[in-house]
């Protein structure tokens, strides 16, 4: 685990120019920003060696400034407040639902506020992870006052450094995408890795389902669960869920979940006049460090293997990110208690002490409907039951996931001039330099 030493970044000091930047950024209209998206991949310092776009800038590459590099990570990844919860549900009423994960509000929507991801990133001064699903905001965010410099600094204040050196891939098939190995990674870029841990959308899911009635059924065996039959009364459907559709329901919604925090990146992109875009083709297993390459250790996360599987399957870095799983914890029953205290302990949506943005918080919170000792241990038999059927929680999709990236670069705009129309960039690209770097 990390030493104290790597936790925060220093503290932005912004000059004038810099709040005028900000300022001038919060003022950036959205729908151009939506219309105006584009994948604007030929960086500073970049290299087209052959084709019909064959290009080599004149131009060293050129890495993000602190400033710049915050604003984009608290756009992907920061907090926005407390959210306001799951408002209703007959089947709970008069207690409040219990789905969510986390009191905090994000910068992207998770499905039921579930909140399984966390961020890695990595740029030339090294690698870093930047853990957000649980952090708790200081103040709602204040309408018009953009990216405040007292927002980028809590921010910054929460990354924890991995490395000194920038994630190494190399710059060939399998590692990378063929289409991918001219750019990605690529020096002067920083690169926003988002993971989300499925083990936990899972058992969240599993509970979701046991609170609304239902139980799983291993359609891949088709065979019942064992020991259902002893949980009955808490069954509203005769009908059983079947566990692939649960897996793959989970897998999507953590992919939701990525997708929509590197969405907002890319279109902050283009407010910013930043080059870049989100794209997926980085091997997933590389970056998290199960590539089987000594060589290429990614992230470093330990992983399992088994003849039954088609891929390694990585579960967490330890110390850092950790599944709520084998063997981050003891069992099964041990990642269900984990996740029960995450949403009804201190700090978590369900604890009446934990601040928020109702007029009684402690009323609305304390009014969730509990997690009662049989409840736990129905969620935990059927999690239990698919580790040990298939070795692994979840059976069938991957522990960890990793989907679409978001790479973050100045653009070289003589590519586009030379090859490209005139509405190949916005006017923010073409001023960048002057708002962001004071050389108008």
């Amino acid at each position: 685990m990390p030493d104290s030493s790597s936790v925060g970044l220093p503290p932005l000091t912004l000059g004038d120019g810099e709040r005028d930047a900000l300022r001038e950024l919060a003022r950036f209209p959205l729908l151009d920003a939506i219309y105006g998206r584009r994948s604007r991949r030929f960086p500073l310092g970049g290299n087209i060696p052959a084709g019909p776009l064959a290009f080599t800038s004149k131009h060293a590459p050129r890495a993000l400034s602190e400033l710049e590099r915050a604003v984009v990570l608290n756009t992907v990844a920061g907090w926005t407040g407390w959210h306001f919860g799951i408002s209703h549900h007959p089947g709970y009423a008069p207690a409040w639902p219990n789905y969510s994960g986390s009191a905090t509000g994000r910068t992207f929507a998770s499905a039921a506020g579930f909140h399984t991801s966390e961020f890695f990133f990595t740029d030339d001064s090294g690698t870093y992870f930047l853990p957000t699903r649980d952090a708790a905001p200081t103040a709602a965010y204040a309408e018009g006052d953009g990216a405040a410099e007292a927002q980028l600094n809590a921010l910054l204040a929460r990354v924890i450094r991995l490395s000194d050196k920038r994630i190494h891939i190399p710059r060939k098939e399998p590692y990378l995408e063929g289409h991918n190995t001219w750019i990605a990674n690529h020096p002067g870029s920083l690169l926003v890795i988002p993971v989300a841990d499925v083990a936990q959308q899972l058992l969240a899911n599993i509970a979701f389902f046991v609170q609304n009635g239902f139980a799983l059924y291993d359609d891949i065996n088709k065979r019942e669960l064992p020991g259902v039959e002893k949980y009955r009364d808490r069954l509203r459907f005769t009908d059983p869920i079947p566990l692939s559709f649960v897996e793959q329901y989970s897998l999507t919604e953590a992919t939701a979940e990525l997708m929509a925090a590197v969405v907002n990146g890319h279109l902050l992109l283009g407010a910013m006049g930043l080059g870049g875009w989100t794209f997926d083709g980085i091997d997933r297993l590389t970056v998290l460090g199960a590539s089987g390459d000594p060589e290429v250790p990614g992230l470093g996360f330990r992983y399992d293997a088994d003849p039954d599987w088609p891929f390694p399957n990585p579960t967490g870095l330890l110390g850092v990110f950790e599944a709520f799983c084998r063997p981050h914890h003891e069992s099964m029953a041990a990642a269900v208690e984990a996740l029960a205290e995450r949403k009804f302990g201190p700090g978590g949506p369900y604890h009446p002490a934990t601040p928020g943005p109702f007029a009684d918080t402690p009323g609305v919170r304390g009014a969730a409907a509990p997690w009662d000792r049989r409840f736990r241990e129905f969620v935990a038999r059927q999690a239990t039951y698919i580790d040990e059927t298939f070795g692994k929680f979840p059976g069938t999709v991957p522990t960890v996931w990793i989907m679409n990236y978001l790479q973050a670069q100045h653009i070289d705009l003589d590519f586009y001039d030379t090859l490209l129309s005139e509405t190949a960039y916005l006017s923010t690209h073409r001023e960048h330099h002057g708002v962001w770097h004071g050389s108008r």
